[in-house]
This record gives structure tokens, sequence and C-alpha cells, in this order.
């Protein structure tokens, strides 16, 4: 008797006599049972897994069918016929009865201005040139450490022209924040280099941690900042996800040798100094960022 059969055998029973008694009996590993039957789930799921689009448009656009009608509209809009019981099974496997009742947030008032500027909210894309320290980029992205157990959240941010890092901040999540503890110090070395901050344009997307009220509020009406921002994603943020790729491929091996926060934080620090410092930027000529800016009182 193979194990599928005997995982059969004890599934026809248990209900009579328990799981145990049968299992003793046909000498099945319990661990073995409850892997088997686990199985049985994920390949269910499996089964159906091309009904998961069209049950999660159905859940949207009609939040009061429940399985009966779902199985009606996927049958007669989408062509697939199946049985209200497997629609019914399937809206309690996916959680689809929460997401009938659900309604997507309304947008904040920062990003209904920002979807009202439209192509105005991209400040960068407006500009002929692009002067240093006249516009940084950010974004956030996740770095993998301790061989990869753990992740951490690094916002950097650079200058357009010189490619110099002015700012950045490692966390654990990826949160306002941190966002502003990598605008704090890149906000120091742009007052420290003598550049007004009111002149100084931060672009990134439309992520909600740069559509907030903390974010806004700080860098545009305290600091005076102007801030820009990209509609289509990494499409409109080519020079950060460009810096992000390099710095990442890069170090890659130095930060899954981080065993801590704290350790991948000294490391990023130290990689900063070296990209600034030293490393030669093919775009500024083979020079490092730190020569390009031409400024000898720089303390990066």
């Amino acid at each position: 008797m193979t194990v599928e059969e005997k995982v059969a055998l004890v599934a026809g029973v248990r209900g009579e006599y328990g799981p145990t008694v049968p299992l003793g009996l046909l000498g099945l590993a319990r661990s073995t049972w409850y892997y088997r039957r686990r199985q049985g789930r994920r390949s269910y799921e499996e089964k159906y897994a091309h009904l998961r689009g069209p049950l999660e448009q159905i859940a949207r656009a009609h939040s009061e069918y429940g399985y009966r009608r779902t199985a009606v509209e996927l049958r007669e809009v989408y062509g697939h016929a199946v049985n209200q019981k497997v629609v019914r099974r399937l809206h309690r496997l996916w959680g689809l009865p929460l997401l009938r009742g659900t309604k997507p947030p309304r947008p904040s008032g920062i990003r209904q201005a920002i979807e009202e500027a439209a192509e105005r909210a991209n400040l960068v894309a407006r500009l002929a040139t692009i002067e240093p320290l006249q516009v940084l980029y950010t974004d956030f992205t996740e770095l993998l450490y301790a061989d990869g157990r753990d992740k951490a959240y690094l916002v950097p941010m650079v200058d357009h022209a010189s490619k110099v890092a002015l700012g950045w901040a490692v966390g654990p999540r990826c949160v306002t924040p941190l966002a502003l503890e990598a605008w704090e110090r890149a906000k120091a070395r742009l007052e420290g280099l003598g550049r007004c901050v009111s002149e100084v344009i931060v672009h990134h997307d439309r992520d909600s941690v740069f559509t907030s009220y903390a974010w806004t509020s700080r860098v545009l009406l305290k600091d005076r900042a102007q801030l820009s921002y990209a509609l289509r994603g990494a499409r409109d943020n080519p020079e950060m996800e460009a810096f992000i790729a390099r710095f990442k491929t890069e170090n890659r091996s130095l930060f899954l040798d981080a065993t801590s926060l704290e350790e991948l934080q000294e490391v990023v620090d130290e990689r900063m100094w070296y990209y600034n410092r030293v490393r030669r930027h093919s775009a500024l000529g083979y020079r490092a960022p730190y020569d390009s800016l031409l400024s000898p009182g720089w303390e990066g």
C-alpha cells in the first residue's frame, strides 16, 4: 500500500476512530500524515490558481456578490464553468469575502494635489540644465544582511550633477522617520557647502512616505526645499535606480557578511565614503564624485 493510499484510508475513517489508531495500525508517521494533508490543500489551490485573478476582479467590481452570483459571473463573463462549492471554498482560502467588504482608501490631500498637477509635479523633467547640488534623487531599497536571513532598508540622497551621496540612512523599516534622517544628513552637508536649501529640488516617486504629511511638512514647508514627483515610478527616476543597482551589486557580499543592523550601518557608511571619495565614475571623466565638486571644504 502506497503512502497516498494510507493517507486516503486514514482520512476515510478518522471521523469514526480519529487519526491515532489508524496511523498506528498502518505504520504511518503522524508527521507524514499532516504533511500529506497540507500538500493536498496546496494542490487544491494550485489546481484553481488560474481563477484567482478573475475572482479578485469580481470581488472588487461586485462587492455585494456571494459565491452563487460569483459562480454565474465567472461562467458567463470569464468563461470558467465552476461548481458553486468550489467558488465558496476558494473565497475562504483566499479571503475574498474580506476583499469584497473593503474599499480603497481615499487619496490624501497631498496625493490628490500631485495627481491634479500631473506632469507639472515632475520638476526635474522641466529643467533644461541641472547644476551641481540643484537636484537630489532619493528612494528606498532593500538590503539583505546576515547571510540573507535579515533585511534592512537604505535611503540614499544623491546629487544629479556631481553624483555625490549627500545623505543616507539605514533602518529596519521603510518609514518616514528613516527618510527624514537621510534628509537631515543631506541638508547639513548642503548647508556646509553653502547651498541654500530652498534652491534644491528633491526628486522621488509617489510612495506613501514621500506623500505623507510628516515628509512634506518638514522638507517642503519647514525647510523650503522643492519636491518633485516621478509619475511613472522608476522610469522617471533613472539616476536613482542606477545608483541603487550599482551600489548594491558592488557591495552585496559585504552587506551579507554583516551580522547585525549596527554592523550593516557601519558597512554602508564606509562604502558611501569610498563611493564619494575614491571610486572613479565614468560620467565624471573617471573622477570620484567628491572631486567633481571641486570644493575643498567638503566634509563628506
